[in-house]
C-alpha cells in the first residue's frame, strides 16, 4: 500500500473573507500537515468564493448546490481518491453509498451536527436507525467532536458502530488570541450565527429583566450574522436596550478583539462542541453558557464560567446581575485548559492519525 494518498475533503461550509474562524484555521493547518506527509488534498466547499486565506489550498467551490453533489458531479467516472473526508455533511445518507461505489475510497465522516435539546421526534429516530442499517456500512470511520457527539452517533444510527467511532475534540491556535489582562467590567461579547437555536433572544429578555442600576453598567457586542438579525434588532429597540446591546456583524478580528471583554455569552439551545467557547477561553475570557452538547465537557461551573439551563431567562438574568454586582468573579486564569487539551495542533495531529496510511 502506498503511503502517500490522494484525499478529497467535502465540506458544506461557506468560505467568507469576513469570517475567518476556528474551522478555517483547521482546514489550513490540516492541509499543511497532509502535504508534509506526502498527501495530495482536494477541497470541495459549498456556495463559496475562494479568497486569499485559502490561496494555498486546491479548492473546488460550488455555487447553488451542496458540496457533496458538486463532488459527485466532478468525480463521476474518475476513481481517483484513496480517502474521502466529510465535514458538515449529514451522516448515513444515500450519498455515502454512491461515494463508496464510485470511489472505492476509505471514508471518514466528521459529525459537527447539533441535535435538538429534547432529542429527535420518534419518527425521526426510527428513520435514523433505518439509515444506520442501510448506509452506515459505507462509512469506515465516524468522528465525533465531543463525547456528546459520539453518544449521539451511537444513539441515532446504532450502537454497533462503536467499533468504528473516534473522538477528536475541536481545537484552536491559542497563540493567535491576545490574552485578557484587565477586568473589562461590564463588557461582554457574543460570537454566534444569528438563528433561533442560538438563544440570543433569551439574552435580550434577560438583560431587560435587570434593574436599571445594573443595565447601565452593561455593554454587549454581538458578532455574527444570520436570519434572525432584524428580529433581534427589533427586540432590542422594543426594550430600549440600544445602549446595552450592539450588533457588530461578522469579523475576522475576534482573536484580537476578545481580550477587550469580561465574558463570552452563549445562551444556545443546540451545540456539538463550541469553537467560540474555546476561542474565548484562549483569550482568558470566561464563558456564560448552557449545558447543551459538549459544553459541559469544557465549562466547569465557577472555574471557567457559569452554566444555566437553556431557555431559563430568569437564571441568566440573575447570573448577569451577580457579575455586574461583582458577586461572581474569576481571579484565576481560564486559558490553561486550551493550551493543554484543546489546541489546534492536537486537533490536526489526531485527525491525521485517523488516515489509514499513517
Amino acid at each position: 500500500m502506498k503511503s502517500s494518498k490522494h484525499i478529497a475533503v467535502i465540506c458544506n461550509y461557506e468560505l467568507k473573507p469576513e469570517r475567518i474562524g476556528g474551522m478555517d484555521r483547521f482546514f489550513i493547518a490540516y492541509n499543511q500537515a497532509g502535504k508534509e506527509k506526502g498527501h495530495e488534498i482536494d477541497w470541495f466547499f459549498s456556495n463559496s468564493q475562494v479568497h486569499s486565506f485559502y490561496k494555498n489550498l486546491k479548492v473546488f467551490a460550488s455555487e447553488g448546490i451542496s458540496a457533496e453533489n458538486h463532488f459527485l458531479e466532478y468525480s463521476k467516472g474518475l476513481k481517483q481518491y484513496d480517502i474521502v473526508i466529510t465535514h458538515f455533511v449529514a451522516l448515513c445518507t444515500p450519498f455515502f453509498q454512491k461515494l463508496k461505489n464510485e470511489q472505492e475510497a476509505y471514508i471518514i465522516a466528521v459529525d459537527h451536527n447539533p441535535r435538538p435539546i429534547n432529542g429527535f421526534p420518534f419518527k425521526k429516530k426510527l428513520r435514523n436507525r433505518l439509515k444506520g442499517l442501510l448506509y452506515a456500512r459505507y462509512i469506515d470511520c465516524f468522528v465525533g467532536v465531543s463525547k456528546y457527539t459520539i453518544n449521539c452517533i451511537l444513539e441515532d444510527y446504532g450502537s454497533h458502530l462503536k467499533r468504528k467511532t473516534a473522538l477528536v475534540y475541536n481545537g484552536v491556535k491559542a497563540s493567535l488570541y491576545e490574552e485578557r489582562k484587565s477586568e473589562n467590567f461590564g463588557k461582554m461579547v457574543v460570537a454566534s450565527h444569528l438563528r433561533e437555536s442560538k438563544g440570543i433572544q433569551d439574552l435580550i429578555e434577560a438583560v431587560n429583566l435587570l434593574p436599571e442600576e445594573n443595565k447601565v453598567l452593561l455593554q454587549i457586542d454581538i458578532y455574527g450574522e444570520g436570519p434572525m438579525q432584524m428580529e433581534l434588532e427589533r427586540e432590542v429597540k422594543l426594550y430600549h436596550l440600544e445602549n446595552q446591546i450592539t450588533f457588530k456583524g461578522s469579523s475576522s478580528e475576534l482573536p484580537h478583539l476578545l481580550q477587550g471583554y469580561s465574558y463570552l455569552l452563549q445562551p444556545t439551545y443546540m451545540e456539538c462542541f463550541s469553537l467560540s467557547i474555546l476561542e474565548a477561553l484562549a483569550a482568558n475570557v470566561p464563558v456564560i453558557t448552557t449545558p447543551v452538547g459538549g459544553n459541559p465537557e469544557i465549562i466547569k461551573e465557577g472555574e471557567n464560567g457559569f452554566i444555566f439551563k437553556a431557555g431559563d431567562i430568569q437564571t441568566l438574568s440573575v447570573i448577569l446581575g451577580k457579575v455586574l454586582e461583582k458577586r461572581n468573579r474569576f481571579d484565576k486564569k481560564v486559558d490553561l485548559l486550551i493550551k493543554e487539551e484543546f489546541s489546534l495542533e492536537r486537533m490536526v495531529e489526531e485527525h491525521i492519525k485517523l488516515l489509514p496510511c499513517t
